[in-house]
């Protein structure tokens, strides 16, 4: 058995999840799945003081707090700024890392910074929809969620902290220990992602592509939750 520690991306929740969740522990495997602070069933507790350091903090201290070791650490679009720092805070916790269509930033990168407007467009829509704080969700249009899935994931989303996608990456460099890291590149989707993608090729680690929008979870959930189950070990490294 195996446990699984799955982030979610920006304006997203646990929700994403579910059926990846489902499929993994049908294997046995433990699966969490946290909801960062402020968004999705726990975006009651959205404030100004929410940011990328309390979204660190959510993952860090459920690991600790479920004596989670020789852990599975997935992160998906925003969800892979949260999964690197908290791999380089806890390395001796993490058997591999997976990065799923997501920002692997360098440090005093901001997300913002791999952007090709460097933000702007969602800081316009946080003022005009978010008091300047809070960034509206992009429509699920946007990130070519499969059309059955499209106005659902719609509702779900919710309003996601300005300053989370404005804060400075802080990696010491240990997240680049862990044995085994890999990425997987949603190739239906023409996001910023194939530049992390490319480095990833550079760094050694394993790589594979699905033909599907950016919310992998929910266009192929059983090619994910395969890569996944081989994500375990070094799979991609022959």
């Amino acid at each position: 058995m195996t446990d699984y520690v799955l982030i979610h991306g920006a304006w997203h929740g646990s929700w994403c999840w579910a059926r990846v969740r489902r499929l993994l522990a049908a294997g046995a495997h433990g699966v969490f799945t946290p909801t960062l602070t402020g968004v999705g069933e726990r975006s009651h507790l959205l404030s100004r003081d929410v940011g990328l350091d309390t979204h660190i903090a959510d993952v860090a201290n459920l690991m600790i707090w479920e004596n989670l070791r020789d852990v599975v650490l997935v992160g998906h679009s925003y969800g892979g700024f949260v999964a690197r720092h908290v791999a380089d805070r806890m390395p001796d916790r993490i058997r591999s890392l997976i990065y799923l269509d997501a920002f692997v930033p360098e440090n005093g990168k901001t997300l913002f910074d791999y952007l090709p407007d460097n933000g702007e467009g969602d800081r316009k829509l946080a003022v005009a929809h978010g008091d300047g704080w809070r960034v509206p969700p992009r429509p699920a249009s946007a990130f070519a969620v499969n059309a059955a899935d499209a106005a659902w994931v719609d509702r779900q989303c919710t309003m996601h902290p300005l300053s989370s996608l404005e804060a400075p990456a802080q990696i010491s460099g240990a997240c680049d220990s862990i044995a085994t890291i890999g990425y997987i590149l949603a190739r239906g989707f023409e996001g910023p992602f194939g530049q992390f993608y490319a480095k990833a090729g550079e760094r050694g680690w394993w790589r594979e592509e699905l033909a599907c929008g950016h919310d992998v979870m929910l266009d192929m959930p059983n090619e994910l939750t395969a890569l996944l189950l081989q994500g375990r070990s070094s799979h991609a490294e022959a």
